[in-house]
């Protein structure tokens, strides 16, 4: 059985706030692993973004909903330990 995780192995966003209930794995069954906005039909939406960029990516949404920059620092610091950016 795949493990499912908490909060999507890409950007970090808790899978729970995912309006579609995660992204989507080719064969159409939901991903444990990812979000809908990182992961679809088994593919990552963005697949040649790199760390730093996903990292200003997630900044740059938590602002739109208002958050502070410096609270979208913070959430980003661990990135880089997601599944998608290990190794």
């Amino acid at each position: 059985m795949s493990t499912v995780y908490k909060n999507c192995q890409s950007c970090g966003m808790p899978m729970s706030s995912d309006e579609r209930g995660g992204g989507s794995e080719a064969d159409g069954t939901k991903s444990t692993m990812y979000c809908s906005h990182c992961y679809e039909n088994g593919a990552f939406t963005l697949p040649n973004i790199t760390l730093d960029e996903m990292r200003e990516r997630v900044i740059g949404k938590m602002k739109e909903f208002h958050f502070p920059r410096f609270i979208g620092k913070l959430f980003t610091r661990n990135l880089h330990q997601l599944e998608r950016w290990k190794g």
